[in-house]
Parts: structure tokens; C-alpha cells; sequence
């Protein structure tokens, strides 16, 4: 995406000399008196044929590139379904009968190719990583494909593209892109049940995560929480955002997404608990953050 963008950029770059340079010219070094023919010449070949030209030749490299992000993955295959305002991810290694589910985070191996299928549960969003790729509307009831390859490690920003309601604008997610044998590790952690909490604040964070029938909504693997309503919190603690890129995954945000969250993300279904006692509040933030 970096090689397109300059590439635009310098046909821009171009265009804006070329138009500016001739107004420049004729108003300030050649003033004499044009007849008709030559002015006629002039506004068609500088400001019509010369366009024309740069753009026709922008447009047909930026469609040649475009095949690639329709290519076949190298093996992995991911997920994602647009949900109202966050991201369920499946990943799907080859040969996997069973996905490994995540939420609201991305994680690719640099140098191979991921294919994405995307879908929507209830109306129409875009998939959209600017740093690696064009956007890709998400349907319901369609499944559409796209396949990113990136070259470098690095921590992107993705974002829907299309307006799909109050809380659109709060509907990003994070890309963390690693080598390949990092991404093998991860993968492997992201495949395992939460773990045990640690600590007496943690363990009696779990029970009020419980007792509250958060699990109900959201699953944590390995726990009596199996809710697909809601995202998977089986490894909440390791991403690098929370919400859906509304805030940083720190504790007090955690305690505060639990007691505001109507209030941080308009309309969303998760109901506010701003009832709940603040001993047991910062309880089931530690237990949360300790999800790794």
C-alpha cells in the first residue's frame, strides 16, 4: 500500500506542477496576446488531453495491482463477521475442523498470504486495513473474500468503512503483524483455555463474573462461560485494545467499559453495570486483565 499511495502521490504531484506551472507561465513570464487557436490548444492539451492521460495511466496500474487481494492464502484462513459494533474473528488454520476465536484484534504472519472471508450479522460493514489493503464490504447473509499479504511487523489500525450505525466511528480494531515463528507461538497460546486466575482479587473476579451471568453473552474457554453473544474474552488481556478500539486495555478502563459501557459506545447490547459494588468492579477488571 505504500508503493500505491507514492505512486498516486507522485501523479498528484504531476498534475498540480503541470496546471500551476502553465498558469504561472502565461500570467507571469509569457503575456503576450494568443488568438483563439492557440488558447483553444492550450486549455484542450494542458487541461484536458494532459489529465486525461495521468489518470488513464494511474487507473490501469492501481487495477493492475488489484488481483492480488483477490489471490489465494498461503494456508491460513480468517473469519471475521461484522457484529454491532465489534469484530468476531475465526481463525482457521489449514487442515482445522474447528476455528480458534478471538475479537476486535488481528494478529497475520509477515510474508504470507492470509485469505479473509467476511460477512456481517445484521447490516452492511467495510473491512478496512489503509496500511495493507483496500476495503471490502461485509453482507448479510454473503460471504465476500480478500487476501493480505504484509511484508513488515508492525501494530495497524483497521476500521469499519461504512456507516453502520450510532457507534460506526467506535467500530476499529488492531492488526499486529509478526514473524512468522512469533505468530506460530501465539497462535498456539490463542488456541488454549483461559488461564487459572491468580491471586485472591483475580479468583474472586472470576466468581463475580459469574454470578453477574456474564457468561451468558461471553465465552471464556476452559470456564462454565460459553455465551457466543458477545466477544470472546477467553485472552481479553492480551490485546492491544478494548471496546473495539475505544480504549487501552488497562485496568481502570476495563472497570470503567464495565460500568459506562452504554456511555462509551451509544446503543451498544452490553448493559452497564453501574450498580456493581466497586470492591467487586475492580475484582472482575483484574480478573479480566489477567485473561492473557
Amino acid at each position: 500500500m505504500l508503493i500505491l499511495f507514492a505512486v498516486m502521490l507522485a501523479g498528484a504531484i504531476v498534475l498540480w506542477v503541470a496546471v500551476n506551472g502553465m498558469m504561472l507561465f502565461f500570467n507571469r513570464i509569457s503575456t503576450r496576446h494568443y488568438d483563439e487557436s492557440a488558447a483553444r490548444k492550450l486549455i484542450i492539451g494542458g487541461g484536458i488531453v494532459f489529465p486525461t492521460i495521468v489518470i488513464a495511466a494511474l487507473l490501469a496500474w492501481g487495477l493492475s495491482i488489484m488481483p492480488d487481494q483477490r489471490a489465494p492464502g498461503d494456508g491460513l484462513r480468517i473469519k471475521v463477521i461484522g457484529e454491532q459494533w465489534w469484530w468476531r474473528v475465526e481463525y482457521w488454520p489449514e487442515g482445522a475442523e474447528t476455528p480458534i476465536v478471538a475479537a476486535n484484534e488481528i494478529r497475520l504472519p509477515v510474508g504470507a498470504r492470509t485469505e479473509f472471508n467476511l460477512t456481517s450479522a445484521y447490516v452492511i460493514h467495510s473491512f478496512w486495513i489503509p496500511a495493507l489493503g483496500g476495503k471490502m464490504d461485509m453482507f448479510p447473509g454473503r460471504e465476500t473474500m480478500v487476501s493480505l499479504e504484509p511484508t513488515e511487523t508492525g501494530v495497524y489500525r483497521g476500521q469499519c468503512a461504512e456507516f453502520c450505525g450510532a457507534s460506526h466511528a467506535q467500530m476499529a480494531f488492531e492488526v499486529v503483524t509478526l514473524d512468522t515463528a512469533d505468530f506460530d507461538t501465539w497462535l498456539a497460546a490463542e488456541a488454549a483455555p483461559a488461564m487459572a486466575p491468580e491471586g485472591a482479587k483475580a479468583q474472586r473476579g472470576a466468581q463475580v463474573f459469574l454470578a453477574e451471568g456474564c457468561g451468558a453473552c461471553h465465552a471464556i474457554r476452559g470456564t462454565e462461560a460459553v455465551g457466543e453473544v458477545g466477544p470472546d474474552l477467553t485472552h481479553v488481556g492480551s490485546r492491544e485494545s478494548l471496546g473495539a478500539g475505544v480504549l487501552e486495555p488497562t485496568m481502570a478502563n476495563i472497570a470503567d467499559w464495565i460500568a459506562h459501557t452504554d456511555d462509551l459506545k451509544p446503543e451498544v447490547e452490553m448493559p452497564a453495570y453501574d450498580d456493581m459494588p466497586d470492591d467487586d468492579l475492580m475484582a472482575l477488571a483484574t480478573y479480566l486483565k489477567g485473561l492473557k
